[in-house]
């Protein structure tokens, strides 16, 4: 097995493709104009309009309501990525911070409600793990 994706259901593919753009520096890849992918290095974004649930099971994703999943991208500088998205945020929930695991997190609210954890590993045992 091989976890690919994740899928985000949002009322408005094209704020949630654009702010994800931004923040990523990736480019979408538009497979219609309720379904567009921003794949980067190691794991694949996907955002899918409300319509396209019909075709799984109707009414089984709801856009806007997560209160359990964070979105999570390593960065090489997360205060620069914070200082770019400062005109895009809704909602910074914590400002750039070092967590006791070792890597600088900034936690932000997409257009859509969703969390977002931007961090970059600043420790020698944080950056051991993320070599590539």
């Amino acid at each position: 097995m091989n976890f690919v994706s994740t899928r985000v259901i949002t009322g408005d593919v094209a704020r949630l493709v654009a702010f994800y753009e931004k923040a990523t520096g990736a480019s979408a890849a538009w497979a219609t104009e309720d379904f567009a992918e921003l794949a980067t290095e190691n794991a694949t974004l996907a955002i899918g309009a409300v319509r396209t649930v019909a075709m799984f099971a109707p009414g089984s994703a709801r856009p806007a309501d997560n209160h359990s999943v964070i979105i999570e991208f390593l960065v090489d500088d997360v205060d620069r990525v914070h200082g770019s998205l400062a005109d895009s945020v809704t909602e910074v929930v914590a400002g750039p911070t070092t967590m006791p695991w070792g890597n600088r997190s900034l936690l932000v609210r997409d257009p859509d409600g969703n969390l977002v954890n931007f961090f970059t590993p600043v420790t020698p045992a944080a950056r051991e793990k993320y070599a590539r």
